[in-house]
């Protein structure tokens, strides 16, 4: 069965984002190398290797991103869209890593200044990583506009700040060549918790996806909505949801008359399994019908 033409172009987006992060990364890489080797900076330090976690990051994301994109299949009735929480959980354990080295590196610096020099040429590099991030930053956001992913999302937490970061690092070259040199190590430790703080809010994102909680309460309530709207519903009860990478998991039971025969009630529960698509088309909706009695109550089920 061929994927509905939405899932398509989210799939699409999906590849491009995050072969666009893996690009930016290996570039800015190579860039401030360069920066770090000529001047010293410990702050230039600090963005390098958390480039080099970015790009760690963004390959395990283009693995994990291609394999939640793979069909379901029948050890995986429910598609793999997991993986990228997974790869949430592995980009957060990476970034608290950085965070942890640059923290030892920069208060080492502290103790054992050293001088630093060519600072022109870490400021251009800064300016380049800024322009670069920015670009990425707005095909993330697209593409977490259109699809919701948990992976892209946090790739695209950490970019963002790597943004400010790279701000930092600037001001800290600049008042470095105006003769306060002890600022660089002082700001190297402020993107470390920095960064840091970001691995804290990746992993709690995952962990929230992979422990299955629930869709946004107005989802839910849209969904709710939804059913009740149709005539013949008497109420909507066991509603349950979560996201499985770009598809969103919706269960719940329909209160149906008693004695509406088997037929009319497959069909009711089908037209509001209609309307929820037709507002969620990437969605996976199970619906059980309850017969309701006359005097209101309803069957255990």
């Amino acid at each position: 069965m061929n994927a509905p033409a939405g899932l398509d172009r989210q799939a699409r987006l999906l590849r491009r984002a995050t072969l666009a992060s893996v690009v930016t990364a290996s570039v800015l890489i190579a860039a401030k190398l360069v920066a770090w080797l000529l001047t010293g900076s410990v702050s230039l330090l600090a963005s390098l290797v958390d480039s080099l976690m970015d790009v760690a990051a963004s390959i395990i994301n283009l693995m994990a991103v291609r394999y939640a994109l793979e069909p379901p299949d029948a050890q995986h009735r429910f598609g793999h869209g997991k993986s990228e929480a997974l790869a949430g959980l592995a980009q957060a354990t990476f970034i608290a890593g950085s965070a942890v080295f640059l923290v030892f590196h920069a208060v080492d610096r502290l103790l054992h200044p050293v001088p630093l020099a060519d600072l022109e040429v870490g400021i251009v590099v800064m300016v380049f990583a800024i322009v670069a991030t920015a670009v990425l930053v707005a095909i993330q956001r697209h593409a977490i506009r259109h699809t919701g992913s948990t992976a892209i999302r946090a790739d695209s937490l950490h970019y963002l700040t790597d943004l400010l970061t790279n701000v930092g690092i600037i001001a800290a070259l600049v008042l470095a060549g105006l003769g306060w040199q002890g600022i660089d190590p002082v700001i190297a430790i402020v993107i470390a918790v920095y960064i840091f703080w970001s691995a804290w809010g990746i992993g709690r994102e995952a962990f929230h996806v992979l422990m299955d909680r629930e869709l946004p309460e107005a989802v839910r309530e849209r969904v709710t909505a939804l059913a009740l709207g149709h005539p013949e519903v008497r109420g909507v009860h066991d509603l349950r949801t979560r996201q499985s990478g770009l598809v969103k998991i919706i269960q719940l039971h329909l209160e149906l008359d008693a004695w509406l025969p088997l037929r009319e009630a497959h069909a009711m529960a089908k037209q509001v399994e209609r309307e929820i698509l037709a507002a969620y088309p990437e969605a996976d909706v199970t619906i059980h019908q309850d017969p309701r009695e006359v005097d209101g109550s309803r069957s255990r089920s």
